[in-house]
């Protein structure tokens, strides 16, 4: 699909990726639905697209939501649905770092509904629309850990592993119908979302990051190519591969990692909205 024929529904919208992303695909020509928590946030965000790329108003809208509300989304879904979505973006997520043991369940019930059930079921509730739809997409923003795991985000890998499986085994599934399914997995990527002790995590094992605009960029690529999924940055484009293909031999770079984690401790998750 051509940027310029697609009306796209983002969450997480008011983050570093999810505005990036929703400015690049307004200049791509979109039309964008906002789609966060924070009402005030989201009418900021709007105003400085408008001024950024230009469009007009009429191309932007905003949804305030709680993914983690039965309600919420089944009100989003049916706003979507008389706006005329048909590209649904899931970049809302909520980080998860520190050993497993510092973890309490409730913060890794918490990320799991996030990063996970909310993409899940917010994509079943829209889902009837988008098959209406001379063609639709969705695409789950990820992250390259949901390929490769790395000791200090067992949690979070948990989440995009189960989200890139979501989108495969959906792709599939909908392989006949309008709708296509595609999965973004960027790699550390410069922004909030992203606490002080993981950018200390970063720095002690050599973890390069890009800035949100490059991700947005392979976003809109991504839309344009139809591609079932697409990796961010190099090594981790090729070790997604090669952890696919045979994992335990990767098993024996990460000892850096896992030492440094040793005298980490828990980070309370921030919902990105």
């Amino acid at each position: 699909m051509k940027a310029a024929n697609a009306r796209v529904v983002i969450t997480g919208a008011a983050g570093g990726i999810g505005a990036a992303s929703a400015e690049a695909l307004l200049k791509a020509g979109a039309a964008v639905m906002l789609v966060g928590r924070s009402a005030s946030r989201l009418e900021e965000l709007a105003s400085q697209l408008g001024r950024s790329t230009g469009a007009h108003p009429a191309r932007v809208a905003c949804r305030v939501a709680d993914l983690t509300q039965p309600k919420d989304l089944d009100s989003l879904s049916a706003q979507a649905a008389v706006w005329g979505c048909n590209v649904l973006v899931h970049n809302a997520g909520l980080p998860s770092f520190g050993r497993l043991q510092d973890q309490t369940p409730e913060q890794m019930t918490a990320a799991l509904q996030i990063n996970l059930l909310a993409p899940m079921l917010l994509t079943r509730c829209l889902l009837p629309h988008l098959l209406a739809q001379q063609a639709a997409q969705v695409i789950c923003v990820g992250s390259a850990l949901g390929a490769i795991g790395l000791p200090g985000f067992s949690v979070y890998s948990a989440g995009k592993f189960g989200l890139r499986g979501f989108a495969q085994a959906l792709r599939r599934e909908l392989a006949e119908t309008p709708v296509a399914v595609q999965y973004l997995g960027p790699r550390t990527t410069k922004t909030a979302f992203n606490s002080e002790a993981v950018e200390a995590y970063n720095r002690a094992t050599g973890t390069a990051s890009d800035r949100p605009e490059q991700v947005a960029a392979e976003l809109v690529a991504l839309l344009e190519s139809g591609d079932g999924e697409r990796f961010v940055g190099f090594p981790e484009k090729f070790a997604a591969r090669l952890n696919g293909l045979a994992p335990a031999l990767l098993d024996g770079s990460f000892k850096r990692h896992s030492r440094h984690l040793q005298a980490t401790g828990h980070v309370r998750p921030v919902l990105s909205s």
